[in-house]
């Protein structure tokens, strides 16, 4: 064993375990964090959020240049697509941001470790012939794709997330298992593209969890895209051959089976926690039937000295709700009072248009008898979507009838990502859907869809 001893140990260097690690130090633990990539960030950053944005708004200029921009009197012609340089463009950015997380390790005197860890005991960390010390140890290994049964997966023909960042050309046809954030997402990309695209889905709707207008909005915008759907479907084989991966179907309620071919199939249908490799069954640390970590609810497993943030405890899988778990969890180590309100974290779909959910769907409230108000206002009464030229979707707020307090808001349209933020912030400090109307927002600028949504909760909605 060598001599080193550090307070705090982080497994896993994506959103959870980096953020976690930098501010124990800035706590003043003397930290370690391992990863078994050697740049630092985790899935998120290196093969899923943040190069699939990158894709996504490259080939949403793509398609604005032959399609949308000829509106606004700029006329280009037919864009030519430059596969290489847009997927170079992606592989700098990520290059950029694992760099710059790098530097701040280095600033704030974190301990890297590269390969992949075990915990051989309590409070103690392996890393291939290595062993070291800590005093709390926190798991934050994030999450891996889900398999699918009769599906392999090559990464070629076959492709999970990471496959479909990296394809080296745009296949004439793609078929995306799940119709789920990550299908939808990448699925938009390579249809985009040129690749004619077709998602199948087990359940008899897309996005699932999400409230039913947003739903059923965003299959109308995605089929009027060019986004085929075949719901209520599930996926039993496959064959892969030099012409094609060739998928056997059947409807999820039992049928007649179908096949489908395609150059391409993505398998997106979720994922899971990557814990296998920690030999935590060997310390006695208690994970459930689906592989989650399980937590007293303050991060803490049923082992002293253990503790587990982000994907591997469950519940949202969302970088952002990861950084807060981690963020939490080191402020308690510190004597603090680390906190995660769970029912103020928005979710977000980075297609286009974008969709953002934050809270109760009406269909939650619903089922839990909760007496609600609605507030709906659509970007087409909206001056400046009219004015940028994007006036699908629509502001969703669900407020108590009672108290007016805001339990929900649902928004598919321009910025949806951003604009949920303001009603985030109205939820956390348990503002009311009046709260939101009666502030003052810049005209013209699509977050009045925001506030008109919020006055048509109680009724007073001017501009529709």
């Amino acid at each position: 064993m060598t001599d080193t001893a550090f307070d705090v140990s982080i497994i896993g260097a994506g959103p959870g375990g980096y953020v976690a690690a930098i501010r124990a130090a800035q706590l003043g633990f003397k930290t370690a964090c391992v990863d078994a990539r050697k740049t630092l960030g985790g899935t998120c950053l290196n093969v899923g959020c943040i190069p699939s944005k990158a894709l996504l708004q490259s080939s949403h200029l793509f398609e604005e240049a032959g399609n949308d921009i000829a509106a606004h009197g700029v006329n280009v012609g037919t864009p030519k697509l430059d596969l290489s340089t847009m997927l170079g463009r992606k592989d700098a950015i990520v290059g950029d941001l694992t760099k710059g997380i790098d530097f701040l390790f280095k600033k704030n005197k974190v301990t890297r470790f590269v390969g992949l860890a075990k915990i051989t005991a309590p409070g103690q960390v392996q890393v291939g012939n290595d062993t070291y010390t800590a005093k709390h140890i926190i798991i934050a290994t994030g999450s891996e794709p889900a398999p699918l049964g009769g599906v392999e997966v090559d990464e070629k023909q076959i492709v999970t997330s990471t496959g479909a960042l990296n394809l080296s050309k745009v296949p004439k046809s793609m078929v995306v298992i799940g119709g789920g954030v990550i299908g939808l997402e990448l699925g938009s990309v390579w249809r985009r593209l040129g690749a004619e695209v077709s998602v199948i889905e087990f359940l008899p709707a897309i996005l699932p969890g999400m409230d039913a207008d947003v739903v059923k909005q965003a299959t109308r915008t995605f089929k009027k895209q060019g986004l085929k759907f075949k719901l209520g479907t599930k996926v039993t084989g496959a064959k892969v051959a030099k012409g094609g991966v060739t998928l056997s179907l059947e409807p999820a309620a039992g049928g007649d089976v179908e096949t489908i071919k395609a150059d391409v199939v993505l398998v997106a249908i979720g994922r899971r926690p990557f814990t296998d490799h920690l030999g935590l069954k060997n310390v006695g640390v208690d994970v459930d039937k689906r592989g989650f970590v399980v937590t007293d609810g303050h991060y803490k497993t049923n082992v002293s000295g253990i503790y587990a943030i982000g994907d591997v405890v469950g519940g949202a899988m969302l970088a952002h709700k990861a950084e807060e778990e981690g963020i939490a969890c080191i402020e308690r180590l510190a004597g603090q009072a680390g906190h995660v309100n769970y029912g103020a974290i928005p979710g977000v779909v980075y297609t286009h248009p974008e969709i953002a959910a934050l809270g109760k769907t009406e269909e939650q409230l619903k089922a839990d008898g909760v007496d609600y108000n609605v507030g709906k206002f659509p970007f087409m009464a909206n001056a400046r979507a009219k004015a940028v030229g994007s006036t699908e979707g629509f502001v969703k707020i669900l407020a108590d009838a009672k108290t007016d307090k805001v339990l929900g808001a649902h928004i598919i349209g321009p910025g949806a990502g951003e604009l949920i933020q303001e009603v985030v912030l109205a939820m956390e400090f348990g503002g009311s859907s009046e709260d939101i109307a009666r502030t003052s927002h810049a005209h013209p600028g699509t977050a009045e869809a925001v506030k008109e949504a919020a006055m048509a909760v109680l009724g007073r909605a001017v501009h529709m």
